[in-house]
């Protein structure tokens, strides 16, 4: 018996490992790019406009939440403009945009017939057998329909960076206290 829970919990340790692997937020990681190949598509770019100005982009999957995708493109700000050589970074334009969509599902058949559905029956000795469909009058399948709702983000920011001091502006990052203060909230790909 020992023997047998042990092996259900590690099948169970497997399978969850696996299904977190499958699916999730985006990871802190680098976007599909022309001629390069990224794991999903999704993550982080930047391109540069003048030697101390760029665009900086994350786009999440629809897992992924507003608050991590706008976390992740200033924590890419702040690696942009140490990598550049600058010590700080002004966001000049920044802006979020929120992609949805709706998807309904119909309950009309399973996989390869679209038009069966199952058949339930139940018997009993008062009325003898009887039949009942749970996609057909019962409240808790609601005429056999899912609609959900999927929104997906992508935040993006004009940056300038400079060096010395950083400016007096609400907007003015200095880059290197970004990546220390968001360090422990960047989930790398595994």
């Amino acid at each position: 018996m020992q023997r047998n829970v042990s092996a259900i919990v590690g099948l169970c340790a497997l399978a969850a490992t696996g299904l977190s692997a499958c699916g999730g937020a985006t990871p802190y990681q680098p976007a599909a790019q022309p001629g390069r190949n990224a794991p999903s598509g999704y993550g982080y770019s930047e391109q540069r406009l003048e030697q101390d100005r760029f665009v900086v982009t994350f786009s999440g999957n629809s897992m992924t939440s507003r608050q991590t995708v706008e976390t992740y493109l200033l924590f890419r700000a702040a690696e942009v403009t140490m990598q550049s050589g600058y010590d700080w970074f002004l966001t000049t334009q920044r802006g979020t945009d929120r992609r949805t969509r709706t998807v309904v599902d119909r309950a009309y058949g399973i996989g390869p017939y679209p038009y069966w559905t199952p058949y339930w029956r139940y018997g009993g000795a008062r009325y003898g057998w009887r039949s009942w469909d749970p996609y057909l009058g019962d409240p808790f399948w609601d005429s056999g329909i899912d609609v959900r709702t999927i929104d997906r983000y992508e935040a993006s920011a004009e940056i300038v960076m400079g060096k010395g001091p950083r400016p007096e502006d609400p907007r003015a990052f200095m880059a290197r206290d970004v990546l220390g203060s968001l360090q422990g909230r960047i989930e790398m790909p595994r």
